[in-house]
């Protein structure tokens, strides 16, 4: 690989004929980049990184020492097929990240936006599609197939289901197992997890206005508590919803479960 003149490259670093490597970039100590990596503008490897198989990474994102990034999907189906691993930009992936390529089975791509930041010890496997700004604490783990919507914070030591799907705005506290569809801007915790309540310091701190958390409020209060299934207070609350907010809430519930989200900004 020809280096650009403003790249930083470590005499200890292996960068394997093929890769493509931004301007500005700085690959540190005893790295090792694959043949079919691509890094952006200004992507730092701080030491220790491995990049593997066909993965990209977004522009002035920064990757900590020890993180594995594109190695093979741990699932027993992949039989080497080519799939990739899309990071966008501006992420932090702290140390011991894991993040692996799609699979066949799964449309093939490992979805990640831009703006997130990914703490010591997580783990993103086959298939996962994450929006922007999303938050993974220490040691978070998210099974394949997930969709993680915007703006979802999820706590250290917590663990997301295969197949689940996290509404935008939404919180996942501390040491929670979440095996079930979260709605957009909710509240999960506790060791197997239920929904608990809104995200509302989330919410304030987005700048919702008092009215529209009231009304998200008062849509809650239906959904938990109102007549008959949760399905059939999520179509009456369809028929009455008149606040976007409460709309984003409807239609993740009553909208298809299909598992391509793709957040605005995601590449």
């Amino acid at each position: 690989m020809p280096a650009k003149p403003d790249t930083s490259i470590h005499a200890t670093a292996l960068i394997e004929k093929g890769a493509e490597l931004g301007q500005g970039c700085v690959v540190g100590p005893f790295c090792h980049v694959g043949p079919e990596a691509r890094l952006g503008d200004r992507v730092e490897l701080k030491s220790h990184v491995v990049i593997a198989g066909d993965s990209e990474i977004g522009s002035d994102s920064t990757v900590y020492p020890f993180a594995c990034i594109g190695e093979v999907p741990q699932d027993l189906k992949y039989r080497g097929e080519k799939t990739r691993l899309i990071i966008g930009e501006r992420n932090r992936i702290r140390e011991h990240v894991t993040m692996n390529p799609g699979t066949e089975g799964g449309g093939g791509v490992t979805r990640i936006g831009d703006d997130g930041m990914f703490m010591a010890g997580c783990h993103v496997a086959h298939d996962v599609q994450i929006g922007n700004r999303v938050i993974l604490v220490n040691n978070a783990a998210i099974a394949g197939h997930c969709v993680i919507q915007d703006d979802v914070i999820i706590g250290g030591l917590s663990g997301v289901h295969q197949r689940v799907r996290i509404g935008e705005g939404a919180i996942i506290g501390a040491l929670t197992m979440v095996t079930n569809d979260v709605i957009p801007f909710g509240l999960v915790q506790a060791p197997r997890g239920g929904l608990d309540g809104l995200n509302l310091v989330g919410l304030k701190r987005r700048g919702v206005t008092h009215a529209d958390i009231t009304a998200l409020r008062a849509a809650f209060q239906m959904l938990a508590q109102g007549e008959g299934t949760f399905q059939d207070r999520a179509w009456r609350l369809k028929d009455e919803a008149d606040n976007a907010y409460v709309s984003k809430i409807v239609e993740f519930i009553t909208g298809s479960k299909d598992c391509s989200y793709l957040a605005p900004g995601a590449r």
